[in-house]
Parts: structure tokens; sequence; C-alpha cells
């Protein structure tokens, strides 16, 4: 963000008296103009679109796989289901795949 530099062109944006109201409260708190403001945290934001979609669709394979793995597991624990050990397998299963789902929703 450079301090001086050409801006010649205007950004008109609607907001309700309470949120203009807001934005220079907080404007003022940071020692800034509304504008700079606005500018500084536009300029901060990042859509990510090809990096963080790539992160994702990595993730949410990687997600699958374990998916996978655990499936695996849980017919090899079901099928030996009469040793104790087994039950407590799929116990540690049923967990692991609710925490896996709940990760899985909220990266989706």
């Amino acid at each position: 963000m450079s301090k001086k530099s050409n801006k010649t062109n205007i950004v008109n944006i609607r907001v309700t008296n309470e949120e203009k109201l807001n934005w220079e409260l907080f404007a003022h708190a940071e020692g800034m103009k509304t504008s700079q403001l606005a500018r500084y945290l536009l300029n901060k934001y990042s859509t990510g679109y090809a990096c963080d979609r790539r992160s994702r669709q990595e993730f949410n394979r990687q997600v699958a796989r374990i998916g996978n793995n655990l499936n695996q597991i849980a017919r090899w624990a079901n099928t030996y289901k009469g040793a104790a050990e087994a039950t407590q397998v799929i116990a540690s299963l049923k967990r692991i795949e609710s925490a896996l789902l709940a990760l899985n929703h909220r990266a989706g």
C-alpha cells in the first residue's frame, strides 16, 4: 500500500447508517480514514482461487483415502468381532469416522 499514489477512481458501496458508523469507528481506532481501511482490507483479502482449490481437493482426497482404509479395517473387525479386541477396534473406528465426517463437513 503506497502512501502517495494517483487515486482517481471511486467505488460506491451502499451501507446502513449503523454499518457506516461502525466502519468509521473501526477506521478511527486503527488511525486510518475509512477509505484507507477499506483499501487495506480489500487488498489484504484473498479470494483463494487455484491454490486454495488445489489444497481443498488434496485434503478431500486424503480424507477419502483414510475413509477407505477405515472401511477395510472395519470390515476386518466385523469379520472377527468375537474377540474382545475387535470390539474395542470397532468402537475406536466409530469415533474416528465421526471425527473425519465432522472434519470433512467443516472443510467442504
